[in-house]
């Protein structure tokens, strides 16, 4: 589904990735793991268009995302890739319901069939009650569980996780890595995972290891 080959990225002179080939499979559940500075992030942002790399190649879904232009790319995106980040990234001002409701607007979906698959998913997750609460009204682990949510508003081909457990204690951070699987389990999602949390890199499928700008 996502084939990388010879990625290289670096900032300022100094080489972040080396020349990295990745193969991820649908349905997967795969974890990067390494020291900080190994490059895991550069990577899964380079997987997910929000950076571009020096050199190397991207096909996702048998295309080459690095030859589309900016409207076509931005509407891939939207449409193809999920994104959980540690520090959730959830808007302030809004509802839960309104924050996961926002890549269905911006994507162009009927409102009423936005508005009902967001209900959806957050009485999946958990969070029937809490839809009209803003997020500082909300816990750590239910402000991450709001942005898995949004993450699947548009039924993604892959969701890209960056360190999406780091700000939370052990029960939560162990909830939410049940949640990945289960929901790999119902809907054949596929999830790749930044994370230094050795239980969930132990439960995922595949767990690859960076190391200086490479997978090792």
């Amino acid at each position: 589904m996502i084939k990388v080959s010879q990625l290289t990225k670096s900032y300022q002179n100094l080489p972040v990735l080396k020349g990295v080939d990745l193969e991820i499979k649908q349905g997967e559940v795969v974890a990067i793991t390494g020291a900080s500075g190994a490059g895991k992030s550069t990577l899964l942002h380079l997987i997910g268009t929000l950076d571009f790399p020096d050199g190397g190649e991207i096909s996702f879904l048998g295309k080459d995302v690095l030859k589309m232009k900016k409207k076509e790319l931005a509407k891939f995106r939207n449409k193809n890739i999920g994104f959980v980040f540690q520090f959730h990234h959830l808007l302030p001002e809004f509802t839960a319901h309104e924050n996961v409701c926002i890549p269905g607007y911006i994507g162009n979906h009927p409102k009423k069939e936005v508005d009902e698959r967001a209900q959806e998913l957050l009485k999946m997750l958990g969070l029937a009650d809490r839809m009209t609460h803003k997020p500082s009204q909300l816990s750590g682990g239910e402000q991450q569980r709001v942005s898995v949510a949004r993450a699947l508003i548009n039924n993604p081909s892959v969701v890209l996780a960056d360190e999406p457990s780091g700000n939370l204690d052990s029960k939560n951070a162990e909830e939410l890595h049940n949640l990945f699987f289960e929901l790999r389990d119902k809907f054949n999602q596929t999830f790749v995972i930044v994370t230094h949390n050795t239980l969930l890199s132990e439960m995922s499928d595949r767990k690859l290891v960076m190391k200086d700008g490479l997978i090792c």
